[in-house]
């Protein structure tokens, strides 16, 4: 259902798409100028659409390793209190000194369940030339990205890669959503 006034963060929407759809397409340019001067234009026989890339369907993850990976972060580094702690009460001192604790479990944690390697092995900002097929899902371009490969940069990061995972084996009544049990004290 279309609204009959739309918004203004709508129109601003609308707006900077409609000026580079002008730009980029000079028969929707042509569109909007015959709209604009009251004349309703007909369209030549346009030659068909582009097809539409191929929409890849999206497919749930299970929450499972999330929920275990969670548990295991909270046991070795209470993440999760530390998280949801209001630390803007706090010196930053005494913030300091528990985020050194939450690492330093963090850290075994990432040790302990994962083996973890970096993408590239060049050092950061060094140069480096991307070829044309580059791995896309491990390289992220970024910056002023123009034309094709190959592309010629500097490393700002050099990426993480997960090589292998040895997340704990769980028994059927394991309950994954509680991450940190309540504690009472007798």
């Amino acid at each position: 259902m279309k609204q009959a006034n739309p918004s203004l963060l709508s129109r601003i929407s609308l707006a900077f798409g409609t000026f580079f759809s002008i730009l980029s397409d000079a028969r929707f340019a042509a569109s909007v100028q015959a709209l604009r001067a009251g004349e309703q234009r007909a369209e030549p026989s346009a030659p068909a659409p582009a097809p539409r890339a191929a929409v890849v369907p999206l497919k749930e993850a299970p929450p499972d390793g999330a929920l275990q990976l969670l548990g295991l972060l909270q046991r070795e580094a209470r993440f999760i209190d530390f998280i949801q702690e209001d630390v803007a009460a706090y010196a930053d001192a005494d913030v300091g000194a528990a985020a050194r604790v939450v690492h330093e479990g963090c850290r075994k944690v990432l040790r302990d369940n994962f083996t973890i390697s970096p993408v590239r092995d060049e050092a950061e900002g060094s140069r480096i030339t991307l070829p044309e097929g580059f791995d896309a899902t491990a390289i992220r371009v970024t910056g002023n990205v123009v034309g094709n490969p190959p592309f010629h940069g500097s490393i700002t990061h050099r990426g993480w890669r997960v090589v292998d995972t040895r997340l704990p084996k769980l028994t059927g009544s394991h309950e994954l959503r509680i991450v940190a049990p309540a504690e009472v004290e007798l």
